[in-house]
Order: structure tokens, then C-alpha cells, then sequence
């Protein structure tokens, strides 16, 4: 399952402003864009760090609940404890490496 070019994208109340979030390269990126910019450069993007999607998944976040549906909760919670996540399709485990880890 590839999960690059998943985006979601929170406005604020008043659209003055939009936070988006993407999967790209097997990361969590983020970047903040107003309303008087209607093109935002590629480079505005930064990736987010294990404790911010961790403080995502505990306050159970718009953001938490999309990456849940996009990577599935196991591969999130991995995600919140890693030192550098890297989720690309390659290092995604296989079903006969997962039935091995449940199994251990």
C-alpha cells in the first residue's frame, strides 16, 4: 500500500488560515498556509517529530484519527516511539513477517 500523496487539510473557523498534513517518503509532514497565499513553496514543509504525533494520538486529534486510517494504529504507535519513522512501502513487514512477530 503506498501512502504518499495522502493530504488533509484543517482551515480555521474564519479561513484565514489552513494547516495541511501529508505522508511523503514515509514521513509526517506539515506546513502552514494563509488565505492571502494561494501557493506555498514545496520546501514550507516540515516533517513532524515522534513526540508531536504522539501528543496528537493522546489528545485523539482530526490529525491522529487520519494517519489511523491511512497506516493503520500499529504502524502509528511505531511511528510515536521512533526515533526517525520511515513507513515507505519497503519497510512496511509483510503478512508472513507479521504473523512471525505476533507469534513471538
Amino acid at each position: 500500500m503506498a501512502y504518499d500523496n495522502a493530504r488533509l487539510r484543517l482551515e480555521s473557523p474564519d479561513s484565514s488560515a489552513a494547516r495541511e498534513f501529508r505522508l511523503h517518503d514515509g514521513r509526517v509532514e506539515t506546513r502552514r498556509r494563509k488565505a492571502h497565499m494561494p501557493y506555498a513553496p514545496e520546501s514550507s514543509w516540515q516533517r513532524l517529530t515522534s513526540q508531536q504525533l504522539s501528543d496528537h494520538v493522546k489528545h485523539s486529534t482530526v490529525v491522529s484519527y487520519w494517519l489511523q486510517r491511512r497506516v493503520g494504529w500499529r504502524h502509528l504507535l511505531q511511528m510515536c516511539v521512533a526515533p526517525e519513522p520511515d513507513w515507505t512501502e519497503t519497510n512496511v513487514p509483510s503478512g508472513e513477517e507479521r504473523a512471525e512477530m505476533q507469534a513471538a
